[in-house]
């Protein structure tokens, strides 16, 4: 029987097959870019695990990278692999004492630390960690005593032939970004990598049409299991792509017209930035009648795609995170089709998506190939992927706990099936809260409505023990600037007045929001308030506010600044 062709066999073959086709493009400043062959890549990462192996480090050594989204991310993983190891990717914009929690319990031989805004915090990493500087990180790293990739790769011979990994061999431990608590490490193994992405190669919902290059800008976290599934492993394993990477937030906008993507993979909170974009310059009301006029339509959505550098795009999707229908139907208006995603980093992002013919407003599709889905008599979606993990590193304790007797995953979040197939996702599990009547909330559809008005960048629904639950929310970032003046102020609590009598008459009586509180600062990943991943961390802002709340239930009027 043959043994089925895993990842790294994959490589291999474009190795051999493509040495020249180039792969990566990372931009280096001064409007420079670096383009890597397969050729070029699998030189760097043999001499790379050639180094590795000269450690003498043991079979499955966990070894980690902290680094932005760069070329070299994905060499120092193949050279991992190749040397057989395990990668576990940390979050660049983690704190100090998260960084050092990962590299401590995923017990870390090794660090490659790569692109960076800064060298890591004092602090961050365990005394004695040996460490390997990617080429772009920060210039004060020799402080750590790193020593360089360049150095390393021009002085090492290339290990050679096809080193393999067995099926059930250790690949990656993807921590979760700590929504909940405590990041999680979630064990991934070559075989259920490698199925759950040949599945979404096979599946006619996410090709290109025929003779369309795949082209792609990556951009967000490649320690997170969306990125690092959807665009680094799908393009490892097809070979028929290039990655193209942004090289910061200032230069994005052309970075993406570098790439001329006909990929593009986002999440909900950067589809809005990017509505909000256009709106800026072209009036809501004057979008509305362009597109409204049949003669002028067409153009005006591919005009409006092309200011966004997205006019080549044939292939959009939006995951991590549940999108309101109304930011969904104003893409596909403009001539984008983007389809929504369900996964989790425990199914190695490979669950639901919608498709051209189950699409319902409010549901993320239908089960992907080769997924099994079931809704347990609590509510909670229960799912059974190829890209199912092997378990939780360390945590034998929570494994018990997230597997059915017939191995489906207790995924947390609750749901409904319709006939046809398709899911609505109706909340966490854990999120339900009861307010002083007894009633359970659910928070999440409520937010959804919350974040479709233009003036909401992000809501919270909460109130546990109150008599009925209010809403937290963050003001969209081009209103921040202009609160100093009174009438916009006065604007904006008009408008989200209206926005709260419009969503209370679609609530039950026990669900209906007492009033809409507007944060006095944003919610931002360096506040804590949000994951690296755009989630909100939704104990953490109720524990901001938790000696406020009273007072706000306690003042009269809609809507309340904080």
């Amino acid at each position: 029987m043959t043994e089925p062709q895993l990842i790294l066999d994959h490589v291999y073959a474009h190795e051999a097959a493509q040495p020249e086709r180039v792969f990566l493009t990372q931009p280096v400043g001064g409007s420079q870019v670096v383009d890597t062959t397969w050729g070029g890549m699998l030189d760097q990462a043999r001499r790379m695990a050639a180094q590795l192996q000269g450690l003498g480090l043991p079979r499955g050594a966990r070894v980690a990278m902290l680094s932005k989204n760069c070329a070299h991310f994905i060499i120092a993983e193949l050279a991992i692999w190749m040397a057989g190891g395990t990668t576990v990717a940390i979050f660049p914009t983690e704190t100090a004492d998260t960084v050092r929690y990962v590299l401590e319990h995923s017990q870390a031989s090794l660090l490659f630390i790569g692109k960076l805004d800064a060298a890591p915090p004092a602090g961050a990493l365990p005394a004695g960690l040996p460490c390997i500087a990617l080429p772009l990180a920060p210039e004060t790293l020799p402080a750590l005593r790193c020593e360089r990739w360049d150095d390393i790769v021009a002085r090492t011979a290339p290990l050679t032939g096809r080193p393999r990994r067995d099926a059930d061999d250790l690949a990656m431990l993807l921590y979760t970004s700590g929504s909940t608590g405590e990041p999680k490490g979630v064990m991934h193994s070559f075989g259920r990598i490698s199925h759950a992405v040949a599945c979404a190669i096979a599946d006619p919902q996410l090709r290109l049409p025929a003779g369309v290059p795949r082209r792609t800008l990556s951009y967000l976290p490649l320690a997170h299991v969306y990125e690092r599934a959807v665009v680094q492993c799908r393009n490892l394993m097809a070979g028929d792509g290039q990655i193209f990477f942004s090289e910061s937030l200032a230069t994005f906008s052309d970075d993406v017209r570098r790439a001329r993507p006909t990929v593009f993979v986002s999440v909900p909170r950067l589809w809005l930035k990017f509505q909000q974009g256009v709106l800026q310059t072209l009036p809501a009301e004057k979008l509305e009648a362009l597109l409204a006029d049949p003669a002028t339509a067409a153009a005006t959505g591919r005009r409006v795609l092309a200011s966004l550098g997205l006019d080549e795009v044939r292939l959009a999707a939006c995951g991590a995170a549940p999108i309101p229908p109304s930011l969904l139907a104003w893409y596909r208006r403009l001539g984008l089709h983007l389809l929504e995603g369900y996964g989790m980093t425990e199914d190695f992002a490979y669950s639901h998506r919608t498709t051209t013919e189950f699409n319902a407003a409010g549901h993320v599709g239908v089960a992907c190939p080769g997924v099994q889905v079931r809704i347990a008599d609590d509510g909670e979606v229960l799912i059974q992927s190829p890209g199912q993990m092997l378990g939780y590193f360390r945590r034998p304790d929570l494994n018990a706990q997230c597997f059915t007797a017939d191995g489906f995953f207790r995924t947390g979040d609750r749901g409904e099936l319709a006939p046809d197939g398709q899911l609505r996702l109706t909340g966490r599990v854990k999120e339900l809260f009861k307010t002083s009547k007894g009633k359970y909330v659910a928070p999440t559809p409520i937010e959804t409505q919350l974040n479709a008005h233009p003036m909401v960048e992000l809501a919270i629904v909460t109130g546990p023990g109150q008599p009925q639950p209010y809403a937290l929310v963050m003001l969209a970032e081009p209103l921040r600037p202009q609160l100093g003046d009174a009438a916009v102020r006065e604007r904006v609590s008009t408008e989200l007045a209206g926005l709260l009598t419009e969503v209370n008459g679609a609530l039950a009586p026990h669900e209906r929001l007492e009033r809409l509180v507007i944060a006095r600062e944003p919610w931002s990943v360096d506040n804590g308030c949000l994951t690296p991943t755009m989630k909100i961390k939704r104990s953490r802002i109720e524990a901001t506010v938790a000696a406020q709340v009273n007072g706000w239930y306690a003042t009269q009027g809609p809507v309340v600044w904080a």
